[in-house]
């Protein structure tokens, strides 16, 4: 290589004019100088040994020891209160299977007393046939009323109401009042 570096650039001198430096010369000298030795192969000269994986090893110099690292007061709280929200998700839904599952039940026992008034609701108006309770109040002994038994009341005469003044409160009597009506209301709002 480094022959052909002397012979490619081997004259310095300046050309003027349409000619140019030429660059195949080299290449044209070596072709002359080897021109009746038979081609060379590269993979005739070195037999090709075969490929053998590389394995790699790793060698540690030192042993790594993680360093001790504080949890921050903040992450501590964030943690604590996503649990409790969790805690708080999971008491909600067991809340609403609970009044689901009352919800079932009474819905249930809305068909039954549907069913039952459906019942009831025959019997009653078999009980209200005129000519049942005729028969029944025949069997009972009873009978219409004669004209002896009938009593008319006369409402001609005006009628008259006594009404009675209240005493008048002072007050500190209506505050003390009105103080135990607001008192009860809360307690009976709580119970």
């Amino acid at each position: 290589m480094a022959a052909a570096r002397e012979l490619r650039y081997e004259s310095r001198r300046a050309v003027y004019g349409d000619l140019a430096y030429d660059l195949d010369r080299e290449v044209r000298e070596h072709a002359l100088r080897h021109a009746g030795e038979a081609p060379r192969h590269p993979a005739a000269e070195k037999p090709a040994a075969p490929a053998r994986p590389r394995t790699r090893v790793r060698s540690l110099t030192r042993e790594q020891v993680r360093q001790h690292q504080k949890v921050s007061v903040l992450s501590f709280i964030g943690v604590c209160a996503a649990i409790g929200l969790a805690v708080l998700v999971l008491m909600g839904y067991i809340q609403l299977t609970a009044i689901s599952s009352e919800v079932v039940d009474l819905q249930n026992q809305l068909k039954e007393l549907q069913t039952e008034n459906v019942s009831l609701t025959a019997q009653h108006e078999q009980m209200f046939d005129m000519s049942t309770v005729k028969e029944v109040a025949e069997a009972a002994g009873m009978s219409k009323p004669s004209g002896s038994q009938i009593y008319y009341i006369d409402l001609s005469e005006g009628d008259s109401a006594v009404v009675y003044q209240q005493e008048e409160t002072n007050v500190l009597s209506r505050l003390l009042t009105s103080l135990n009506h607001g008192i009860y209301a809360v307690v009976e709002y709580f119970d």
